[in-house]
């Protein structure tokens, strides 16, 4: 037996931490393939877009009062910036603090209610800040 079958043969015996349904579908050990990855790197690249208009916008509200924030705020593109900026962070925030969890908790119980948790966490974030945006816009 050459060195390459010997080599080949104790590949093929090691085992993986995949299932068998997990080959099969390419995907890694989280069973999620890349869809995460790739929804990071695209609230990524949004923020890192609307991260300039949303420190003017910001600017533009300090030392105002409620009535001059929603004349600001009043503006539909103004709005929609913020709103788009407040979506692409909380999605962002979620998967990061997502793959946290994953990596470092190891107890799987603890690590669904965990991930729960974030979930709704991000949610309820992201709601409010688009329901402050919302009512600061509307005058109320």
């Amino acid at each position: 037996m050459s060195v390459e079958e010997s080599h080949g043969t104790a590949r093929r015996n090691v085992s993986t931490m995949r299932t068998p349904m997990g080959k099969v579908r390419k995907l890694g050990p989280a069973g999620s393939g890349t869809s995460d990855f790739w929804q990071q790197r695209i609230t990524g690249v949004a923020m890192t877009l609307l991260i300039l208009p949303v420190i003017v916008v910001i600017m533009m509200l300090l030392g105002r009062n409620q009535a001059g924030a929603a004349q600001i705020l009043g503006s539909p593109l103004i709005s929609l910036t913020m709103i788009l900026f407040i979506i692409a962070s909380a999605i962002h925030m979620k998967i990061g603090m997502q793959v946290v969890i994953e990596d470092y908790i190891q107890n799987e119980k603890l690590k669904l209610v965990t991930v729960m948790a974030n979930n709704f966490f991000s949610i309820a974030v992201a709601l409010a800040a688009i329901f402050a945006i919302f009512k600061l816009a509307s005058g109320v």
